[in-house]
């Protein structure tokens, strides 16, 4: 077990988008998180050493406590395999693996080692979340709709990953909302149907409607889409027996029958950091494969349709 107030120095693998957007920053702002260096065969940073591969920077650096693993996800399973067998603790970035079964492996290799593994779902630490999920749990749900909609040229520009297998489409954001449903609902829920829109030139999906259904028939519906114009729409509303929940935003603002509860500034990976922080220090994982089941179980039962060729 590690002491909390002493910190952990961290390796950071992978610095895209998404690790120089939030990943940098979180860490900066975590005072006991220090980076000690960076593995990525393109990338270079001003302030720490950036080394060709995660082995490479693990032999340069042996006082590394921890790895957070930012790259595309077909890589994921291997580099964290190599950081647990070295001991480290590790986090990952969303989803935890490409496949089940690649998850289901390392979490029992984390548990052999007495390391702390972190699926790092992001958006179950925005700011209405938490508060949602309490009001939920007195209310019976009666209907739930999800909206999940962004411009891929936005959000992913130039990652043709994304479109190939493992890379999962619009289910790399509609995961998030994926995420949150699954940790704020009371009961838990089932693909019933789907429809998933399918590029010509692509293997993944652009857009996705998804129709689920908990133990009781309660329906819930969502629809993901990358082809939006305009701002972004991260809404999930529910209706109860006690009124409407709103979580909008990405769940950063929470309303109860149009009023405001909770509107807050993003502060998602700050507060994951601070998370996986505490895991360390208890000696605990926390991977919760909920809301990778349930996009795997879209692409096993869902209805493809070839649409229009994706053009950057």
């Amino acid at each position: 077990m590690s002491d909390l107030n002493s910190g952990f120095s961290l390796g950071l693998v992978g610095v895209g988008k998404i690790a120089r957007d939030q990943h940098l920053p979180a860490i900066a702002a975590t005072t006991n998180c220090h980076l000690i260096a960076a593995a990525d065969p393109k990338a270079s940073l001003p302030d720490v050493p950036v080394y060709g591969a995660l082995g490479a920077m693990l032999d340069a650096h042996p006082d590394i406590t921890a790895v957070s693993i930012c790259t595309p996800t077909h890589l994921r399973y291997s580099q964290a395999r190599l950081a647990l067998l070295r001991g480290k603790h590790v986090l990952l970035e969303k989803p935890p693996g490409a496949t089940l079964s690649e998850v289901e492996s390392l979490i029992s290799l984390a548990a052999e080692q007495g390391v702390s593994l972190f699926a790092a779902w992001h958006s179950r630490f925005a700011p209405g979340v938490a508060q949602a999920k309490k009001w939920l749990v007195e209310r019976q749900v009666q209907r739930v709709k999800i909206e999940w909609k962004e411009d891929v040229r936005v959000w992913h520009p130039g990652q043709t990953w994304i479109w190939q297998p493992g890379g999962m489409g619009v289910f790399d954001p509609g995961i998030n909302a994926l995420s949150i449903a699954t940790v704020i609902l009371p009961q838990p829920f089932f693909l019933r149907q789907a429809r998933l829109l399918v590029p010509s030139n692509a293997q993944t999906p652009i857009a996705a409607d998804l129709s689920f259904a908990d133990p009781t028939g309660v329906e819930i519906e969502a629809a993901f889409d990358f082809r939006q114009s305009g701002p972004p729409i991260w809404d999930i509303h529910i209706d109860t027996d006690g009124g409407r929940l709103s979580l909008t935003q990405g769940g950063c603002r929470l309303e109860i029958d149009g009023q405001l509860v909770n509107e807050a500034e993003e502060r998602e990976y700050p507060e994951l950091y601070a998370r996986f922080a505490e895991l360390i220090a208890s000696g605990i994982s926390e991977v919760d494969v909920a809301p990778l089941r349930q996009v795997a179980d879209a692409f096993l039962y869902g209805r493809r349709e070839v649409t229009d060729a994706f053009i950057e």
